[in-house]
């Protein structure tokens, strides 16, 4: 069904985005403007925009042929600038459609974030192959937003080859990425052994690819040693998938070195995965599943005034939060032994 050229997708009524029934059909068709308003009303905390999410997610259903790249790093390493050469790479010389989900960290008072990262990657921005979609983490930990889950649902439906979720850097909690993408790239950077200490272990032992970036000029040298410290390491480590080894290699944004080297190094296993491609993606559903339902009942929980009396008792003193936790599960009948 062919509609005006021009014409909003979601049609504003008072500051709500009212769905239409043309909304999944604008989105499978590459409407970038459909795309975005679709993610807003996903991201969107508001009852009536999560129903219309729920109902535009049942409608556009459920594409797998995306691949999902899951990139962290620590601050600085330049995960901004090697995701635009990337995605350069792959939007200008392979013909790809690249979707990058860069989730920026959120302030723990305000719930505000800079949300930068589209204005550190303006070649690929402009790139007509290229949709960058920055989020704000909202205190979520797992370096994603509350919502990339449902995010990457949408992208996928409008037939991006790729989707690149950039997570907000690297600490325990990263292993999160793992259960939404089908690659993990760490990115690190010319340090030597005092990087290597600081990443954590379990983050090194769920990545399938390890990046030392700025591998060029003076720091050169240096990347090198990095790149061998952390080969040495992974030999240390048991591999998370039967059918491929993590490796590390070196790459710079900057000149360009590594950049292919690293798409090619992504597909070779991305093929020696393909067997485990549906139980993987099985997992993840099954996974957000549960995400959202512990979501919805903390939401629900905390809108509780019996809960809210609960809290204050425990700010108060009072009240240990073992036992608060006990009667609140009593509140939704649960007994403290489930």
């Amino acid at each position: 069904m062919s509609r005006r050229v021009g014409a909003d997708p979601f049609p504003q009524t008072g500051g709500v985005y009212c769905r239409t029934v043309n909304n999944s059909e604008q989105i499978v068709d590459g409407d970038r403007r459909a795309l975005a308003r679709a993610i807003t009303i996903a991201e969107s905390t508001r009852a009536d925009h999560r129903a219309q999410a729920v109902a535009l997610l049942d409608s556009v259903g459920r594409n797998d042929s995306a691949f999902r790249i899951g990139i962290t790093g620590t601050p600085g390493v330049g995960k901004s600038t090697f995701i635009e050469a990337f995605g350069l790479h792959l939007v200008r010389d392979l013909g790809l459609r690249v979707a990058v989900l860069a989730v920026d960290p959120s302030s723990s008072r305000t719930g505000g974030s800079i949300l930068g990262d589209k204005t550190r990657m303006t070649e690929l921005a402009r790139h007509p192959n290229a949709f960058i979609r920055p989020t704000a983490s909202g205190g979520t930990l797992g370096g994603v937003a509350r919502r990339t889950r449902e995010v990457i649902r949408l992208v996928e439906a409008a037939r991006y080859d790729v989707v690149l979720v950039e997570t907000v850097g690297v600490g325990q909690s990263e292993i999160a990425v793992a259960n939404l993408t089908d690659a993990f790239v760490l990115l690190v950077a010319p340090a030597g052994g005092d990087e290597l200490q600081g990443v954590k272990r379990g983050i090194m032992e769920l990545a399938d690819l390890i990046i030392v970036n700025k591998c060029d000029g003076a720091l050169e040298a240096q990347a090198r040693s990095t790149l061998a410290d952390y080969a040495s390491a992974l030999g240390l480590m048991r591999p998370s998938s039967p059918t491929w080894t993590p490796v590390a290699m070196a790459a710079s944004a900057h000149t360009g070195m590594g950049i292919d080297a690293s798409w090619v190094t992504l597909q070779a296993m991305r093929t020696a995965r393909h067997g485990e491609q549906a139980t993987r993606r099985s997992a993840q559903e099954s996974a957000a599943l549960w995400s959202d339902v512990n979501d919805r009942v903390a939401d629900a929980l905390r809108a509780d005034q019996r809960v809210l009396a609960i809290e204050a008792e425990v700010r108060a003193g009072s009240l240990s939060a073992s036992r608060a936790a006990e009667s609140i599960l009593s509140i939704i009948g649960l007994s403290p032994s489930e």
